[in-house]
């Protein structure tokens, strides 16, 4: 049965108190005053209707907004009574739960009293915790956007729907009559629900309401900055002297006092006066402005003095690179036609004075790059780099149109204008890594730009004037001659770099490395000394690469060894390194002979290729196996390659050769099969592995072999002869097979390495096998006679 307080009735005209408030409420007023008299008096200790006991202290708030009671009320407790800083009397209540309003009863006082019944709250429910949950980010949501964080904090604690939905009303956008009717609502699902509509009404007109004070705002910060900003620039325009409201004759007379071409001048000066004719609120000012500063910024007639002296030349390229003879004599041989025209005064009358776009072409390492800078210094130019590798937008190189917004001039004009000279030496970096794709094919303007007969008169989107190109010296670089695409590599003379033999990679070590890493390393010359053996072996057998990158960190690594050594243990100097130190300071060598190894057993050739970082020696294993006849080929093999072992097994079959590889089940395998490898140069290779499976006679541990094979045996020409014959230097190879129509490419080795080799230019697989395979063994009868 629910219980029936008797209390004393504590109007509100203006607010409605809501279950879980704590409110001050003011006691000017007689019915206030007589309410908390009453409730203090202890004249509600009275027995309630049912027997119970304990309403001290107690009031029922009503609501009465319009002069009338409402029908329901909030039982509160009076916390405290007393009076505000200014004197006034105050009571702050605290309300408890919501009421029903009864009859009026008798009481203490001049208070009048009534008999209430609590009205309890409804279950909670599942809906009601998701509406809860609803409501509550909502609440947050409005919070925010006043930054009430301690507000937000509190409402978050809150797990309870019930409560969660009286909090509703220390809502100032609710007005009386919506708190009353969530006052009335005894379900705490439907006080939710109404919650959230109105709560949501009242989101949206405070987006729009925001969203036009901000515009308001906006419109009114701009326009008064768009006035003092004009004031300010009329008053110093007006102290200048100056007429034009743009500042255009300024970049009149910067026009006519550069040294620009005639063409350039006038799409200069056209542009100049669109720039005197726009508005200041036109945007095309500030394209105009840009295009001319560009302009303006690219030295249109400045040249360096090229330098005619091929003595010092040759030396400057002597002292920056160790070796690469042939590519120093075409450099030279350059320089020599250049300074030659220039003396004639041809200069570069039709195109390029040379006629030569030179592409260095080779491994990873080998110089290729510090090769340009060493032209450049030896020609006395500004020297700068273009990297291309990963272009794949033609506006790179052309540049953008200047209707784009962000639009800059191309790679090209960049470059020049960073060079700060007509003439420079420009290097394209990494050619063969640009690509194409649905922006354009940058290789494409490229022709442009490489091509003699036509750079002359080179323009780039961006600029829209004639650029002369002709006195740029243009060298690119590239790692694989392949990957360039045909039509730009036909206007480029390729420059191959395969390389450097040990003795070279020791020179360039002594002279160039070493110093470079003892500074990095913050030591000097006189604290470490290195041995030529030394140097060798980490040349040979600490790194296994055509350049010398890896070797330049091998020789770091020592030398910080060596620092550590020094500082620890004040060790004498100077600190030599020696053959026995490296063991030391490196470990043990990791590039050791393996030929001997590999192919003591029959099956094992070894063969030679080029990959990207240069040469390299490769092992092909042939085995056969009981089971179905058949072919298996692995090792992440080419479509050419696996033609290659096809072919190699026709021809020993046709020649009666294969034994009985013809009922067996054989397999080929080339190991490092995560390499992708491909190409007809292992055809040989392949042939003698499975010759010498098919005899059981071994192939020579020290011979190495590259060529082309046929049906018919015959062993055709391939590529990358001098990058192979370096490679089986450095495997410690002492006989290498070549096709003999490469013959003419043994002139590009080094005569030091051509002399630790035996080359055998071979035309037929028969003399190839005989070369390569052991003699067979005599038979037991004929030792014994």
């Amino acid at each position: 049965m629910t219980e029936t307080l008797k209390l004393p009735v504590l109007p509100l005209t203006d607010t409605v108190v809501l279950p879980g408030m704590v409110v001050p409420i003011r006691l000017d007023q007689p019915e206030p005053r007589a309410a908390v008299d009453a409730a203090q008096s202890g004249g509600n200790d009275a027995d309630t209707a049912d027997g119970a006991r304990g309403n001290e202290r107690r009031v029922l708030l009503v609501p009465r907004p319009d002069g009338h009671y409402a029908s329901v009320g909030t039982v509160a407790v009076l916390e405290q009574v007393g009076r505000m800083p200014t004197g006034e009397p105050v009571a702050v209540v605290r309300g408890e739960q919501r009421a029903r309003i009864g009859s009026g009863v008798t009481g203490p006082g001049a208070a009048l009293w009534v008999e209430a019944t609590p009205i309890p709250d409804s279950p909670t429910t599942g809906h009601a915790e998701e509406l809860a949950t609803t409501y509550k980010a909502l609440v947050v949501s409005l919070l925010q956007r006043r930054n009430a964080w301690q507000v937000i904090d509190s409402v978050q604690q809150i797990t309870d729907p019930g409560q969660l939905a009286d909090t509703a009303g220390w809502s100032s956008w609710l007005d009386t009559e919506r708190k009353l009717t969530l006052l009335s609502e005894p379900d705490a699902t439907k006080r939710l629900e109404l919650l959230i509509g109105w709560t949501r009404e009242h989101l949206a007109e405070q987006e729009v309401t925001e969203k036009i004070a901000g515009d308001v705002r906006e419109g009114m910060e701009k326009t008064q900055r768009e006035f003092l900003l004009r004031q300010q620039l009329a008053a110093i325009r007006k102290e200048l002297g100056e007429s034009e409201p743009d500042g255009g004759d300024d970049y009149r007379a910067r026009v006519e006092a550069a040294d620009l071409p005639e063409g350039v001048r006038k799409a200069a000066l056209a542009e100049v006066g669109k720039l005197e004719r726009a508005s200041d609120q036109s945007p095309e000012g500030g394209w105009i402005r840009t295009w001319l500063d560009t302009v303006l910024d690219i030295p249109w007639g400045t040249k360096t003095d090229d330098t005619d002296d091929l003595v010092a030349a040759r030396e400057i390229l002597d002292a920056d690179h160790a070796g690469l003879d042939d590519v120093k004599e075409r450099l030279i041989e350059f320089l020599a036609v250049r300074a030659r025209r220039n003396r004639r005064g041809l200069g570069t009358v039709g195109g390029r004075g040379s006629g030569a776009v030179m592409s260095l072409v080779g491994p990873p390492g080998v110089g290729k790059t510090s090769l340009g800078e060493s032209v450049a210094r030896a020609l006395g130019r500004n020297f700068v780099r273009v990297a291309l590798g990963g272009v794949r937008d033609e506006a790179e190189i052309r540049g953008h149109r200047r209707t784009y917004v962000g639009a800059l001039p191309g790679r090209i004009v960049r470059a020049i204008r960073e060079a700060g000279s007509m003439n420079p030496v420009v290097l394209l970096d990494e050619i063969d890594k640009v690509g194409s794709d649905f922006r354009g094919d940058p290789t494409a303007a490229l022709l442009e730009v490489l091509d003699p007969a036509q750079n002359h008169t080179f323009r780039d989107h961006y600029l829209e004037v004639d650029l002369d190109l002709s006195d740029v010296l243009f060298l690119a670089t590239a790692n694989v001659y392949e990957n360039i695409p045909g039509p730009l590599a036909d206007r480029m003379e390729m420059v191959t770099l395969d390389g450097y033999t040990e003795a070279e990679k020791v020179a360039i070590a002594r002279d160039h490395l070493l110093p470079r890493q003892i500074e990095k390393a913050g030591l000097e010359p006189a604290d470490v000394e290195f041995s030529e053996v030394a140097l060798g072996m980490i040349a040979a057998e600490y790194t296994h690469e055509a350049g010398v990158r890896q070797l330049e960190r091998g020789l770091a690594k020592v030398l910080r060894k060596v620092a550590v050594t020094l500082d620890a243990n004040s060790a004498q100097r100077p600190v030599r390194i020696d053959a026995d130190a490296l063991v030391t300071y490196l470990g043990r060598p990791k590039f050791t002979p393996e030929s001997a190894e590999r192919t003591s057993v029959p099956g094992v050739a070894t063969g030679l290729a080029v990959t990207g970082a240069g040469g390299d020696v490769l092992f092909i294993e042939a085995s056969e196996m009981d089971g179905e006849p058949g072919l298996t080929v692995t090792g992440q093999l080419g479509e050419v390659m696996k033609e290659s072992v096809s072919i190699a097994l026709s021809y020993l079959r046709s020649r009666g050769l294969a034994g009985d590889l013809a009922s067996k089940k054989v397999h080929v395998h080339v190991p490092a099969g995560a390499v992708p490898k491909d190409g007809p140069s292992a055809g040989i290779t392949m042939t003698t592995a499975l010759a010498s499976l098919a005899s059981g006679r071994p192939v020579r541990s020290s011979v190495g072999m590259t060529g082309e094979v046929t049906l018919q045996g015959r062993v055709l020409p391939i590529g990358g002869v001098k990058q192979k014959l370096l490679a089986a230097h450095r495997a410690g190879l002492t006989d290498v097979i070549i096709p003999k129509r490469n013959e003419p490419d043994l002139d590009d080795l080094p005569e030091s390495v051509r002399s630790r080799l035996n080359i055998h230019p071979v035309a037929d697989v028969a003399d190839v096998l005989a070369l390569a395979l052991e003699p067979a063994e005599a038979p037991a009868h004929a030792s014994a006679a």
